[in-house]
């Protein structure tokens, strides 16, 4: 219970209050409301989320089938024998940053700053979207990048590491009929390989596009385009300096992420080129599905909701300034007066939430009357003033139906 001033003298003999049980009405209402809204939820989302698991399982299922094409490459020699073929001859050094470390971070990372953000955003939904909106072009990029794998994929730079290509077994070993031909017949396929680890070799002729880059991209953008929309850097302000550069941090980390392959040479640059077109067409269609706009100031901090359209208005409401967003300036964002934490669940005027009135009395002089402010009561006798003051002077009442 706050305390004023002029109240001390008076407030100073009150008992100090109960410590509050730990199942009170207010708690009871948190967990009503949110068993209501996991009801809810899994009623527009699970068909959501068992699309989202049979699409992973398809894409782990396709990884694993067998390529769909045959694809030759050169072997030249030089005058001591030598297989000379740069662009293909690079050692196999291993990842930097193996697949499963790179799908975690490209998924985790934007999960986790979204989640923390909500300490001062506070909006259930938005978390939802954003969440989904991060699976939904992840696990679509990888989709699509497997199966272009499968159906078109490439060399790694080290392949002929991996291969050990002996020319001699073109004669015996010829399923394709596609070795010792094109000019000067030095093209040959996989057939003359020796290494016995066909794990490995199908490995090495899987790098078209970059499964990395696509996941780094699909994650890294997606966080991009939320943190614009939270922070509103490109809105109807002119923003700090720090707020830019904390925005363009996402996609530094999708570059570094998926730009590192070309240190190990596990990846050609058109490989990482291309499975970044991907996973950034993802993450921009995944945010639109999820939110109202991308780059439109008004709306893309939004919102949608599955059982409601928006009405997209030429000037944005102050309801909508006030939510969803991280920033609190210059008419965007709520500032909190209660000081309470948690997400908007079980506020005044909830059902089943306790009932604060304010009855703090205030005298006005030029009418000559106390007024008790938020009770909308008013005392018009002046000589029952004095003898009720001091019963007054208590700051709140907290009036509630758990204590009628």
């Amino acid at each position: 219970m706050p305390i004023y001033p002029f109240h001390r003298r008076v407030a100073g003999h009150q008992k100090p209050p109960a410590d509050t049980p730990a199942d009170t009405p207010e708690t009871e209402c948190l967990l009503k409301i949110f068993g209501r809204f996991l009801v809810h939820w899994i009623k527009i989302s699970w068909a959501d989320v068992v699309g989202m698991i049979l699409l992973s399982i398809a894409s782990n299922l396709i990884y694993k089938a067998p390529l769909a094409s045959t694809r030759n490459f050169p072997i030249t020699f030089t005058q001591s024998g030598d297989i000379v073929y740069p662009e293909f001859a690079y050692p196999n050094r291993g990842w930097v940053i193996s697949p499963s470390v790179s799908g975690l971070l490209a998924t985790l990372v934007p999960i986790g700053v979204i989640i923390l953000a909500q300490i001062r955003i506070r909006s259930i939904w938005d978390m939802n979207n954003a969440i989904m909106g991060v699976l939904y072009a992840t696990i679509l990029g990888t989709l699509f990048q497997v199966i272009i794998k499968k159906l078109i994929g490439g060399f790694r730079p080290y392949f002929l590491e991996v291969c050990q290509p002996d020319i001699a077994r073109a004669s015996t070993h010829n399923t394709t009929g596609l070795n010792g031909v094109g000019f000067n017949r030095i093209m040959y396929t996989v057939d003359v390989c020796t290494n016995p680890d066909k794990q490995a070799l199908q490995n090495a002729m899987t790098s078209f596009p970059s499964g990395h880059a696509n996941a780094a991209f699909g994650g890294f953008v997606f966080l991009f385009l939320w943190m614009n929309a939270k922070l509103k850097v490109c809105a109807n302000y002119r923003t700090s300096f720090w707020w830019l550069a904390l925005v363009f941090a996402p996609l530094l980390l999708a570059v570094l992420q998926a730009c590192v392959l070309s240190i190990d040479q596990a990846h050609n640059w058109y490989d990482i080129l291309v499975g970044a077109l991907i996973g950034t067409m993802m993450a921009f269609a995944s945010y639109r599905v999820m939110y109202a706009s991308v780059f439109d100031w008004r709306y893309n901090h939004i919102p949608l909701k599955r059982t409601k359209t928006f009405d997209y208005t030429p000037e944005i409401g102050k309801e909508y300034m006030e939510r969803e967003v991280f920033v609190k300036k210059l008419g965007w964002g709520r500032r909190r007066r209660s000081g309470r934490r948690g997400l908007d669940w079980c506020r005044r005027g909830t059902p089943g939430a306790p009932r604060i009135s304010s009855t703090i009395p205030t005298y006005n002089r030029q009418e000559d009357r106390v007024d008790n402010v938020g009770s909308g009561e008013v005392e018009q006798p002046r000589a029952r003033r004095s003898e009720e003051w001091a019963e007054r002077s208590s700051v709140g009442a907290v009036q509630g139906d758990h204590m009628v």
